[in-house]
C-alpha cells in the first residue's frame, strides 16, 4: 500500500483525471448513461465468483484483524447480495435522470425568461468503511447523476472494491465512457483519504459513510464541503396506546432485520401505562433472537433477564444485537430523551392516538419520522430511489436518504432578448 508523501503525490493526477471525466459526463445523453448502468448490472452478474473470492480474502483478513460482526455482515458479499446489487444498478438506469430538470421558471415583466436547472456536482469524493456495496451504488448513482466519483472504501474491502471497480470502469468504456468517471484511491491507505480531504478545487462534495469516528473526522477536517451522514442512535417509542402485535412485530424488525445498519432500532422508549401490558413479550420475541437487552430499573422489574443500562447507552449506536430500553412517564418524556440522544437519523412511533401521531411527527427533529412501521424503512431502496448514496443527517441541501437529485446542484439559465438594466 502507498503511504508516503512523495506516493500520495501521484494522487494528483487521478483527481486530474476525474475532473476531465467529469466534463464529458456531464453533458452525456441519458440513453447512454443507462446503457452503462446496464453493463454494470451484467458484468456484477457476470463475475460473482471472481466478486465473491476477492471479498472471502476481505473477510478473512477481516475476522484476523478484530472486526466486530456488525462490521463483517456489512463487508460481505455473497451471491444473493451481489443480485440486489445488480438489481438495484438496474432500477437505477429506469429513474428519471435529474441532470436538466427545470426546478422553477418564470417570465420577467421585461421579457426575460429564466429558470433554474439542475446540473451535476463535478466531482465527488466518498470515504467509507467495510462497504463494498457502496462501491456499486455510489458508482452507479454518480454516473446517472452525471458526477465523477472518487472512491476511498478503506483497507477492510480494498480486495472487494477494485474487482468491483475495475468491472464498473470496464462496463463505462464498453458504453463509450470516460472510465476515469470511477476510481478508487485506496491503494493511497489513510493518507490518501487525509489528501482527499484537502482536494478543494479538484473535488465539489466529500462524502462520508461509516463509524460516528470517521464521519466526525471528515466533517471537521475537510476542507472540501462536506455532506454529512450521520451514525443512526434510532428509537422506537411505545405509546400508551400502542397496539400489542404492532409494536412486537414493528420493534422486532426494527431490530433484528439486519442489526449493523444505520436504520436499526438501538434504544426502545415504553410509556409507564402501557409497558406492563407490551414490555414482556416485545422483549422476550427480541431475547429469542438472540438479542441481548441493556434496560433501566424500570424495564428490569418488568423484565429481569436485561442486563442494567448504563448512562453511556442511550446514545451508542450497537450495530449489533444490543438494544437499550427506558420506561417513560410521557410523551413529553420521550421526546426529550429523543432530542438528547438521538443523531437525528430515524424515530418511530407506535400509537393509536392521532393526536400523539401528530405530536411526534411534528416535534421530533430526525430526518425520517415515522408512525406506527418499522425504522428499516429508512433506506433509499425503499424510498424508490433504486439506492441511496447514504442517509443525510444535516440540514442543509440534503436531509434522509439521498437519491440522484441530491447529487446535483442548480444553475440559473436566463433568456434575453437584448434587455439592458435601467
Amino acid at each position: 500500500m502507498l503511504q508516503s508523501l512523495n506516493d500520495v503525490a501521484q494522487l494528483t493526477p487521478t483527481l486530474e483525471a476525474a475532473r476531465t471525466a467529469s466534463l464529458s459526463l456531464a453533458s452525456a445523453p441519458t440513453q447512454v448513461k443507462n446503457a452503462a448502468l446496464k453493463l454494470v448490472a451484467q458484468s456484477l452478474r457476470d463475475h460473482v465468483d471472481q466478486i465473491v473470492t476477492a471479498n472471502q480474502a476481505d473477510l478473512a483478513a477481516g475476522a484476523t484483524n478484530g472486526l466486530t460482526a456488525g462490521l463483517l455482515d456489512r463487508l460481505k458479499l455473497d451471491a444473493p447480495r451481489i443480485a440486489a446489487l445488480a438489481d438495484s444498478v438496474e432500477q437505477i438506469a429506469l429513474l428519471t435522470d435529474p441532470v436538466g430538470q427545470v426546478v422553477r421558471g418564470s417570465s420577467l415583466p421585461n421579457g426575460i425568461k429564466i429558470s433554474q436547472v439542475r446540473v451535476p456536482f463535478g466531482v465527488i469524493g466518498v470515504i467509507y468503511e467495510a462497504r463494498p456495496n457502496v462501491t456499486v451504488d455510489l458508482a452507479a448513482l454518480a454516473l446517472k447523476s452525471g458526477n465523477a466519483v472518487v472512491l476511498r472504501g478503506g483497507s477492510a474491502a480494498e480486495n472487494s472494491n477494485r474487482v468491483l471497480v475495475d468491472l464498473v470502469q470496464a462496463a463505462l468504456t464498453a458504453a463509450g465512457l470516460n472510465p476515469d468517471s470511477v476510481q478508487t484511491i485506496d491503494p493511497f491507505g489513510r493518507a490518501g483519504a487525509t489528501e482527499l480531504m484537502k482536494a478543494r478545487g479538484y473535488v465539489d462534495v466529500l462524502i462520508p459513510r461509516g463509524s460516528a469516528n470517521l464521519i466526525q473526522t471528515v466533517v471537521t477536517e475537510s476542507q472540501v464541503p462536506v455532506i454529512e451522514t450521520g451514525a443512526g442512535v434510532v428509537h422506537v417509542f411505545l405509546d400508551e396506546s400502542a397496539t400489542k402485535q404492532w409494536a412486537i412485530d414493528i420493534v422486532h424488525n426494527s431490530k433484528t432485520h439486519r442489526p449493523s445498519v444505520c436504520n436499526a432500532l438501538e434504544t426502545l422508549l415504553v410509556h409507564r401505562s402501557a409497558a406492563e401490558r407490551l414490555l414482556p413479550d416485545v422483549l422476550a420475541k427480541l431475547a429469542a433472537s438472540g438479542v441481548t437487552i441493556h434496560a433501566d430499573a424500570r424495564a428490569r422489574a418488568l423484565y429481569p433477564a436485561a442486563v442494567p443500562a448504563t448512562d453511556d447507552d442511550w446514545g451508542t449506536e450497537h450495530m449489533s444485537l444490543d438494544i437499550s430500553v427506558a420506561i417513560v412517564d410521557s410523551l413529553d418524556e420521550a421526546i426529550e430523551h429523543i432530542r438528547r440522544y438521538s443523531t437525528g437519523h430515524t424515530e418511530s412511533i407506535i400509537t393509536n392516538d392521532l393526536q400523539n401521531a401528530e405530536r411526534f411527527l411534528n416535534e421530533v427533529d430526525s430526518a425520517a419520522v415515522m408512525v406506527n412501521t418499522s425504522t428499516r424503512f429508512t433506506d433509499g431502496g425503499e424510498f424508490g430511489f433504486g439506492a441511496e448514496v447514504g442517509i443525510s443527517t444535516q440540514k442543509l441541501h440534503a436531509r434522509g436518504p439521498m437519491g440522484l437529485p441530491e447529487l446535483t446542484s442548480t444553475k440559473w439559465i436566463v433568456r434575453g432578448t437584448g434587455q439592458v438594466r435601467a
